[in-house]
């Protein structure tokens, strides 16, 4: 079948379309037959060799996908040859078809083709597991999105101010300051000429933030919050080693969690998903939470899509259709 393959680690230009076998679906998964995927910084991380996937998921970059059901695994129920779907991946994506555990696997939501769809699963379970079920952001409270015109800062966005609550981001340049006001921003701040932590300590705080940027970040984060505010790093663009004030901590009563997604436990896996379909889907059936996407391009264009995403001038997603 058709997959992206890699001459090995190194740049985009590593990238490029080539065959490999198919998978099979296990017991307890589906094959999708792959209508799009879509591009994250992760699948960056991998093409460079930094970032390889968990035991036993495929070496085919792609942590997300939508598509239709081409074959259930010995045991699924609940799905049928022909459903279109969409799905959280540990990896995969980027090929014609994926073996896809049944808990990873979400309907579309209401009103979307299957291109738009695909690049849902990953900031959808991302800022959900996150901003939600992590850091238990309430209605009312503040909340701070570190790169809000990308495709984790522009769902937070969506999602947070959907739900009530009061949503700060930074960004870079004008216009993705304006994206960010009308996904329902209240406060857009130029991380290039404004400090966020006089911002935010000007408003009391940021109860949650929600954090790439990692040991560059880190201090100013703690700086930030509120009393009893939970930082929450997913990154680490910014570095991977820095100083905490466990003082500033303990005076804050705050605390700081770093996860990811990509390799935790099938069962958590599916527990967030279920919370997406539950609590976010229907904001999307409805309008009040939509996908961003840059650009939508053919499969074999994959190397420019990673050139793209690694330049930081886009908003939103890149979305690969087969």
């Amino acid at each position: 079948m058709r997959a992206v393959v890699t001459t090995g680690a190194g740049g985009p230009e590593v990238l490029s379309v080539g065959e490999v076998e198919e998978p099979r679906p296990g017991a307890g998964e589906v094959l999708l037959d792959v209508v799009a995927t879509a591009v994250n910084r992760a699948d960056t991380l991998q093409r460079k060799g930094v970032y390889p996937p968990p035991p036993g998921a495929s070496e085919v970059i792609g942590l997300e996908c939508s598509g239709r059901i081409a074959e259930l695994g010995e045991g699924v129920e609940g799905w049928k040859v022909g459903d279109e779907v969409c799905a959280l991946l540990a990896g995969g994506g980027n090929a014609a078809r994926v073996a896809v555990p049944v808990g990873q696997v979400m309907p579309v939501p209401a009103g979307l083709s299957l291109v738009e769809a695909a690049g849902l699963p990953e900031v959808a379970a991302t800022v959900w597991s996150n901003v939600f079920m992590t850091a238990h952001l309430q209605k009312g409270e503040r909340l701070l999105v570190h790169g809000g015109a990308g495709g984790i800062g522009t769902m937070a966005i969506q999602l947070a101010s959907a739900l009530g609550a009061e949503v700060f981001t930074t960004a870079g340049s004008p216009e993705k300051l304006e994206l960010c006001r009308s996904l329902g921003a209240a406060h857009a701040i130029n991380y290039r000429d404004e400090d966020f932590v006089e911002v935010l300590e000007k408003a009391g705080g940021a109860d949650v933030i929600l954090d790439n940027m990692g040991a560059k970040y880190l201090g100013r984060n703690v700086s930030a919050l509120a009393t009893g505010g939970r930082l929450v790093i997913i990154g680490m663009q910014g570095g991977a080693t820095g100083e905490l004030d466990i003082n500033a901590l303990l005076r804050k009563r705050a605390s700081v969690t770093a996860t990811s997604l990509r390799a935790r436990p099938l069962a958590e896996k599916t527990a967030i998903c279920c919370g997406v379909v539950e609590n976010v889907w229907p904001l999307v059936a409805s309008g009040k939470v939509r996908p961003i996407v840059e650009a939508t391009m053919p499969l074999e264009d994959v190397a420019r899509a990673h050139e793209l995403m690694e330049t930081g001038g886009h908003a939103g997603k890149f979305v690969l259709t087969l």
